[in-house]
């Protein structure tokens, strides 16, 4: 603890140990400490155990749920995309070799009232009840413009700047109807709500792609992977090749104080009666709550089930996206289902998640939606979370905040914001090291 370092990092959330790999990997002396005994942070995967004791204040589940260790139920359930930039991080960092991924079975969207499949092929989209037949040769039209579309190429733009032209402007040329618009939106460009639609259609165009290219890749029926006995895996991995490139982790370090000198820069945390100097700190909010504010709050119910969703074609693993529009709410609700096949339960259970952005201070109700489509539970835990952003300012005390957990059942999101961090705490755009190509092309990606 006597030593100085480059950077503190304070949490082992996925976020936090992201950036402590990628800055060991960078050169830099990186400290990392936790106050809790475990790896992940509020992303933590929890034995049944756990999971009884955070919610019902006893570990002893009933017996016929099965043993506790064959349970891994994530607290900040998330699914990757094939091709997204997790992926590209975790191969190009190798943090694979530590992880095994399986590919997530369906992908599905809820529409008037009932589960549909979002298409996976041609075969699949021409079958597909979401849309008429003429309404089918429209959105094809429209697929085919993205599919083509290439930012390079101008002939590919048919005359318009996505830069410059709306989302919504982009779908009028095309003439697609509100449901298909739906549909599109939220669960092809998983978009959260639909704010997109009056801003520029670039971002809407990519994930769009993104969302095709993940699709091809493993040539499965949905877009996704997910990483066996969940998503605990994923910060341990991550701190492996913090360590391999010299990173110290300390856990179960109570209180993690951070230090200010006399300019009000951050210059060191304290524990147990220790300080550790360092030039930056970078945490989770929980470290330096007087440094966020609250910007939301997020609902969710964890279910343990006997059987997959209804109207899933029995799918192990399962998203099922529940568009704004389709429950008259202000944002999405999502439906997150793992099972036996990830080694998250026992043989025959499923753990299902319901998700969404609170809009009201009574999660059962509002949940209900998603609930419904579950079938029986045979158990079911509500919770809810607070979600803040950081207020400060890193040019005056050198911390730098990561902010909550959305309510995306999916990772995209949660690693822009980490590639937005890794920016401002190095200020620069690419890194030295092995690297060095990759982080050049992810970091282009993003401005902000």
């Amino acid at each position: 603890m006597d030593e100085e370092y480059d950077v503190i990092v304070l949490g082992t959330g996925l976020k936090e140990c992201i950036l402590s790999g990628l800055l060991s990997v960078d050169g830099l002396k990186v400290l990392h400490m936790d106050r809790n005994d475990y790896y992940g942070g509020e992303s933590t995967s929890l034995y049944l155990n756990q999971l009884w004791k955070r919610f019902r204040g006893s570990d002893n589940p009933p017996e016929h749920l099965g043993s506790s260790k064959e349970y891994n139920v994530d607290m900040i359930p998330k699914f990757m995309m094939a091709n997204g930039t997790l992926v590209r991080v975790l191969i190009h960092t190798n943090v694979t070799k530590y992880l095994s991924f399986k590919a997530v079975d369906g992908s599905y969207v809820y529409n008037k009232g009932k589960i549909h499949k979002v298409p996976a092929n041609d075969v699949e989209a021409l079958k597909s009840p979401l849309m008429g037949l003429f309404e089918k040769r429209r959105a094809r039209k429209f697929f085919i413009y993205v599919q083509d579309y290439d930012e390079n190429d101008p002939k590919s733009h048919e005359g318009m700047n996505l830069n410059q032209v709306t989302a919504k402007e982009l779908i009028s040329k095309y003439g697609l109807d509100d449901n298909t618009i739906d549909f599109i939106g939220h669960a092809l460009a998983l978009h959260l709500d639909d704010e997109y639609l009056t801003q520029p259609a670039m971002d809407f165009v990519k994930r769009m792609k993104l969302y095709a290219e993940s699709l091809a890749r493993f040539q499965g029926g949905s877009p996704y992977i997910y990483p066996l006995y969940g998503l605990g895996e994923l910060p341990q991995g991550f701190a492996r090749l913090s360590a391999v490139y010299g990173g110290t982790y300390m856990l179960n370090k109570p209180e993690c104080k951070v230090e200010f000198g006399e300019s009000g820069k951050a210059i060191g945390v304290t524990s147990e009666g220790e300080t550790a100097k360092c030039k930056r700190v970078v945490c989770d909010p929980s470290y330096l709550p007087d440094k966020v504010k609250k910007v939301g709050k997020v609902n969710r119910a964890i279910c343990i089930m006997s059987h997959p969703i209804p109207n899933t074609h029995d799918s192990p693993s399962v998203q099922v996206i529940l568009p704004q529009k389709q429950l008259g709410r202000k944002s999405d609700m999502y439906l997150f289902c793992c099972s036996y096949s990830h080694n998250v339960a026992p043989k025959g259970k499923y753990i299902a998640f319901v998700t969404t952005e609170a809009e009201t201070d009574n999660p059962q109700e509002e949940l209900k939606p998603g609930i419904d489509l579950l079938g029986p539970v045979d158990e079911i835990f509500f919770d809810s979370y607070d979600r803040y952003e950081p207020t400060n300012q890193h040019e005056d005390d050198s911390c730098y905040i990561s902010t909550s957990y959305d309510a995306t059942t999916h990772f995209e999101t949660t690693v822009k914001d980490v590639i937005a961090m890794y920016r401002r705490i190095t200020g620069k755009f690419s890194v030295s090291g092995p690297y060095q190509k990759y982080y050049v092309f992810v970091l282009s990606q993003y401005t902000t």
